[in-house]
């Protein structure tokens, strides 16, 4: 309720002084003797039918917070406070980067959507590792790597290895960011040989640090929505030759179709309700081909529980949500976890693990 009455104040700012403005003041709040508690005591809601595995972590939901939403990792701790099954911190580059030129962020309120074209703006991987030596909750940390914009292409996975290798103590997960728009010809390593050879590379220092550490750091890779069949086809059989152990889908789209805000020509990747069917269309596919051995994480279009559930039912073991954080508030991840236990019970089942990939198992 209070997030509706600030939104409106919120909306007349500029969206990216707006977001690190928030950033701020929760940053210097969590400071506060009480505040994490606090906020904690509010906003957490669990419930056992929401319990879930992915890998060899239980989470206390599957309700996650996606990528670019705390870039440098500053507020991990009130993040969870929120109560999210788990939280993805980055894109991080392992040099600083300013990102593309201002403005760049865009909100589209008649289409419940953000149009962003940052381009992987952060303070790099040394900045990320000193606020990870202060964390104190214990969810499910996800990092997001990426490659620095004057890294030339054939030479990413030089910059992809030395995220891995610095954060590799700190991260439960690691998703490898190869779909976002805003850098150039970045997703020319979704597929072919150049997927192969990164994956490759990835894998077998991987496979290494997690010998070296004696335990597994699993690693997902991030998959765009703007997809011909036939050419995802091909990157799936190509996922599947290598230990990769995971799947976030989707990242932002470059498609417009649909939009009715004046801002709908601006460039960069499109988030929100608009990019829904189209990653849910995604989930299918990974689920019908991978979906029994690793798990996808839905990501696009989150509103409602509903929506949350749908990513679900199509084959996804958790979701992510960040536009509509943005729309709705912090308020938004207990409603969804209230409103998808409403919908397991709705349904019969007994748990959230029974509901994924509902729709294509009752469709055989």
């Amino acid at each position: 309720m209070l997030y509706r009455l600030l939104r409106p104040l919120l909306f007349r700012g500029d969206p990216e002084q707006t977001h690190e403005r928030v950033l701020a003041t929760v940053d210097g709040l969590s400071s506060l003797k009480g505040f994490n508690s606090l906020s904690e005591q509010i906003f957490r809601w669990e419930s056992p039918l929401l319990e879930t595995q992915l890998w060899d972590r239980v989470l206390p939901n599957p309700v996650g917070l996606a990528a670019g939403f705390d870039k440098n990792g500053r507020i991990i701790d009130p993040l969870f406070n929120l109560g999210f099954g788990l939280v993805e911190v980055g894109t991080v580059t392992p040099f600083p980067q300013p990102g593309n030129e201002i403005p760049r962020l865009f909100r589209l309120p008649e289409d419940r959507a953000l149009i962003n074209r940052l381009g992987f703006n952060n303070d790099g991987l040394e900045s990320l590792i000193e606020k990870l030596q202060s964390r104190k909750s214990h969810g499910v940390l996800g990092i997001n790597l990426g490659k620095n914009k004057d890294t030339p292409l054939e030479h990413a996975g030089e910059d992809y290895l030395k995220g891995l290798s610095a954060t590799h103590g700190w991260a439960d997960y690691f998703c490898i960011n190869i779909s976002s728009p805003n850098t150039e010809d970045l997703r020319q390593l979704q597929e072919g040989d150049q997927l192969s050879r990164l994956l490759e590379q990835l894998c077998s220092q991987r496979e290494m640090l997690d010998r070296e550490a004696g335990k597994k750091t699993p690693l997902l890779i991030k998959l765009a929505p703007d997809w011909e069949v036939e050419a995802l086809q091909q990157s799936i059989s190509r996922i599947k030759a290598f230990p990769v152990d995971g799947v976030v889908a989707t990242n932002t789209t470059v498609s417009r179709e649909g939009l009715t805000s004046p801002l709908s020509r601006e460039s960069g990747g499109l988030s929100g309700k608009p990019l829904l069917k189209s990653s849910n269309k995604v989930i299918k596919t990974l689920y019908r081909e991978i979906g029994a051995h690793i798990p996808i994480i839905g990501v696009g279009g989150i509103f409602t529980a509903e929506d949350a559930y749908a990513k679900i039912k199509a084959g996804a073991s958790a979701v992510q949500v960040y536009t509509g954080l943005i729309y709705q508030g912090p308020g938004m991840v207990r409603e969804l976890k209230k409103g998808l236990v409403r919908l397991l019970r709705q349904d019969g089942l007994p748990n959230i693990s029974a509901a994924i990939g509902l729709d294509e198992k009752t469709a055989v």
